[in-house]
């Protein structure tokens, strides 16, 4: 089974939504965890509501959430190309 890490500096923000799109699309079928370099106290409130439009919960700053969007859409491009360079089939 592949097993991904996700990295960022507070993993508050961007590793968390990659993590999350990569647990629901992988299906179980690849094991992903998320980590950093200086954690922050709470995962970015944005975030959490810019993944739950998607149907994600990544419950556990600084930008709106119009500027949080289009950081998403391109963490989901890339995990699901990272999911397809390892022939994980996404659920």
């Amino acid at each position: 089974m592949p097993i991904v890490l996700f990295l960022c500096v507070h993993n508050a923000g961007r590793s968390q939504m990659a993590l999350g799109f990569f647990t629901q699309l992988a299906g179980g079928r690849a094991l992903g965890w998320s980590g950093c370099s200086e954690p922050g106290e709470q995962i970015n409130p944005a975030a959490i509501e810019v993944m739950r439009e998607r149907g994600i919960d990544i419950t556990p700053e600084g930008k709106t959430i119009a500027e949080i969007r289009p950081i998403r859409d391109e963490i989901e491009r890339r995990v699901r190309a990272l999911l397809a360079e390892l022939r994980v089939p996404v659920g």
